[in-house]
């Protein structure tokens, strides 16, 4: 079966009007970080870009179906996505 794990930098600060996150490379450590201690059958590798990924956790991140951008206020994130055999 064939299964997918995202590993993206975690928001480490929201304010009213700013936001930070870790960068890319600490996503990229998780990632492999993870491959190695588990010991993951990877098929793929990708880097995906989306919109709007942290505007809310409970519509699903980077799983999110439904992502939408508008206004001045776009935001475009992106993230490492594993497919593995699992």
């Amino acid at each position: 079966m064939i299964r997918f794990e995202d590993f993206a930098p975690r928001m480490i600060k929201s304010g009213i009007f700013s936001r930070e996150f870790e960068s890319f490379d600490a996503a990229l450590a998780g990632a492999n970080e993870w491959i190695e201690d588990y010991g993951i059958d990877v098929v793929n590798i990708e880097t995906v870009v989306l919109p709007q990924i942290w505007g809310a956790w409970e519509d699903g991140g980077t799983t999110d179906v439904d992502l939408r951008t508008g206004g001045e206020r776009n935001s475009w994130h992106q993230f490492i996505r594993v497919w593995y055999k699992g």
